[in-house]
């Protein structure tokens, strides 16, 4: 509506004065008609309202009370843009995030920081703080020693760093105004996932979702690949740090990395198979080993200030740092020492000998730009926007613009939304929520306020995503059948019940606010209105009919109280006693019911 109003002046003005006008619009409101061609959801028999439903499912961890109203007066194609562009302010969200000191520490900082009990003991003893020989006994006393040492020296626990790298990631997701970023921050981590339970890459997690993940969700894929391979906690994770060519071992100028053992074909391996061609994407087991030989060298710069290496590099000058053949980007470096040198052949392309750090380089350059590389990708991102099974002509159609753009992955996104197989209504509201997705909709679908996040992240490893611990390269799945059985369901109509009587700590809500204090007359009427307002713009006739028998056993109250208890299994919990408030058992109920796991 404000477009058309916009177009309906412009034409009662003179040329110049029109000129003038539609830069003021211009200014105001951010955009100009970047976008000719509008959505074509009407073409698919969807109204506005529910149109921009939809794309706030989608590209968004749930629309806010009023936010499908916004989006439709603001337009759907300028939303979209605006969201391509993330630059919206977020000063609430930066006041919350202030607390958590870890957030701008640098690898170094962190690394020198941060420590578990056996690193504490291991440099307290170099240090001669302590003698070997008195920690072995009483673990409290052992606990204590630890406790002291920390103290004096300034360390902290590994599990306060984790701890805020949870934190930030719930409140991020919750309250950010830049949605779609968040979105991608999250589906990016989990494609080229790491994990927090490998000791040698948990503290530099948390810089690698910020520094190699974040900054490029929506550019190039080829930068975002070489931003993460190139990252300490994936060259650790993936064992590439410690890979280094057996030929040159003996002329090594440094120590060897911890650890090492020759050629390591881990990151390899899956760089080929997760992060790029896919397991059908036409490469062979020696293209695996000899892109291993390509990365040897690819290592982490020793960041512990105890590090022999750290002292000797440091003492180098960086002319002879080149001399030697060394590459250093941030907390990454190229050993020229530990590269295969010999010539290679990887997909049927030539690599000359002697190719030493741009060799790896071009390497996955080529990897990032390969055919298989296109149609993996793009068949991802549909899975995780579109469908469960997307339709080969819409990959099609985003493979054509990947290849086209050099891998803009924002092009990608808008040719996806674009296209007629998006608005389809067989794929509406197919995709199931993780639960993560579920949990922080239903903060913002209520405006909930967050004291405590890692009480949510408590409740998501509950019903089976613990992000950031993670084990395996693939991430977590992103189909239905992965995420909804009878266990999972019902710990999610416990974290409904729990959610909504406000019986997680530090976690409130005004549920009556969202209805203006209206009361409803029932608890049908109430199952009615607050559907309406926690899943906007959707067909509720058969959810509702479910629900009702659920409103009306008196016994569903008795689920409420105690569902937030980590200590107890989904079966225990919903057996036990709790409150009788009707509101807070109504939309708990929504919640939990399986239309509000769809997005």
């Amino acid at each position: 509506m404000v477009r058309l109003a916009i177009l309906l002046q412009i034409q009662y003005m003179k040329f110049a004065k029109g000129i003038l006008f539609c830069l003021v619009i211009i200014a105001t409101f951010g955009f100009s008609s970047l976008v000719d061609d509008p959505i074509p959801y009407k073409k698919f028999g969807y109204t506005p309202q529910q149109a921009a439903a939809r794309l706030l499912d989608r590209f968004s961890f749930g629309a806010k009370p009023g936010q499908v109203d916004a989006v439709v007066n603001m337009g759907l194609e300028n939303w979209l843009e605006q969201q391509f562009a993330a630059n919206l302010p977020n000063i609430a969200l930066e006041k919350r995030l202030s607390n958590f000191k870890s957030l701008s520490l640098s690898n170094d900082t962190i690394v020198n920081t941060y420590l578990n009990a056996g690193q504490v003991i291991r440099l307290a003893t170099r240090k001669g703080i302590i003698n070997r020989d008195s920690i072995k006994g009483d673990p409290k006393e052992y606990r204590e020693q630890v406790r002291v040492i920390m103290e004096q020296e300034g360390y902290k626990p590994i599990l306060e760093l984790h701890r805020e790298l949870v934190n930030q990631k719930v409140l991020s997701a919750a309250y950010s105004n830049n949605q779609l970023q968040e979105v991608l921050t999250d589906f990016w981590f989990n494609h080229f996932n790491v994990s927090v339970t490998k000791n040698q890459c948990q503290q530099y997690v948390y810089t690698y979702e910020r520094d190699a993940i974040r900054p490029n969700v929506m550019g190039k894929f080829k930068d975002l690949l070489l931003a993460t391979a190139q990252h300490p906690a994936m060259l650790e994770y993936l064992d590439n740090a410690s890979s280094v060519s057996i030929k040159n071992q003996p002329r090594a100028n440094m120590a060897a990395p911890r650890n090492a053992r020759g050629l390591n074909e881990n990151y390899a391996r899956e760089v080929m198979e997760l992060h790029t061609l896919g397991v059908d994407g036409g490469y062979t087991q020696a293209d695996v080993t000899t892109v291993a030989k390509a990365l040897t060298g690819w290592t982490v710069m020793p960041l512990a200030k105890d590090a022999p290496a750290r002292n000797l590099l440091e003492r180098l000058n960086p002319a002879q740092l080149e001399r030697r053949g060394f590459v250093m980007k941030g907390d990454f470096l190229f050993r020229a020492d530990q590269h295969d040198n010999e010539p290679k052949t990887i997909l049927n392309k030539n690599f000359p000998a002697n190719g030493g750090y741009q060799e790896g380089i071009d390497v996955l350059t080529m990897l990032a730009e390969h055919p298989s590389t296109a149609k993996f990708i793009c068949t991802k991102l549909a899975t995780r926007f579109v469908s469960d099974t997307p339709s080969a002509s819409l990959i099609k159609n985003m493979v054509k613009t990947f290849q086209s753009t050099d891998g803009d992955i924002k092009a990608v996104l808008r040719t996806m939304v674009y296209d007629p197989a998006f608005w389809k209504k067989s794929v509406s509201h197919e995709k199931v929520k993780s639960p993560f997705e579920m949990v922080i909709s239903a903060v913002r679908a209520t405006n909930a306020q967050v004291i405590q996040p890692f009480q949510l992240f408590n409740w998501c490893t509950k019903m089976g995503q613990r992000f950031y611990y993670y084990q395996a390269p693939t991430g977590f799945p992103d189909r239905a059948s992965n995420w909804i059985n009878t266990g999972a369901l019902l710990n999610r109509m416990n974290f409904g019940l729990a959610f909504a009587s406000q019986k997680i700590p530090g976690v409130r809500m005004d549920l009556a606010a969202l209805n203006n204090y209206h009361e409803p007359e029932s608890a049908i009427d109430a199952l009615t209105v607050y559907s309406n307002i926690l899943l906007p713009q959707r067909d509720h006739a058969a959810n509702i009919k479910r629900l009702i028998p659920l409103v009306n056993d008196d016994a569903v109250e008795e689920k409420i109280s105690k569902a937030a208890t980590v200590d107890k299994t989904a079966e225990q919990m919903i057996l036990d006693k709790g409150t009788k408030n009707m509101l807070s058992q109504v939309v708990g109920i929504i919640i939990g019911s399986p239309e509000f796991q769809r997005k």
